[in-house]
């Protein structure tokens, strides 16, 4: 299982903070298509201009990364700071 978690903006628009996916997506770009095929909601923030960041346990992740078995996959809007 894939333990993905959804921060700030995704979190409030998806309606869930944390979910177990069955694994099967081999990347973060197949997670994220898996995630649009959805529809709704999950289509305008995951598949749109809407910018987000991934992280595979804790690690900064790109879309061709690959996904190990039993990862934690956080989804999250950038952030600024100062």
């Amino acid at each position: 299982m894939l333990n993905v978690l959804y921060f700030a903006r995704l979190r409030d628009a998806l309606g869930v903070a944390q979910e177990d996916i069955p694994e099967g997506a081999a990347t973060v770009r197949e997670l994220v298509a898996q995630l649009v095929a959805r529809g709704g909601v999950w289509a305008e923030e995951l598949g749109g201009a809407r910018v987000f960041r991934v992280a595979i346990n804790q690690d900064m992740a790109q879309l061709d990364d690959a996904i190990p078995a039993n990862a934690e996959i956080a989804i999250f809007p950038p952030v600024t700071g100062g």
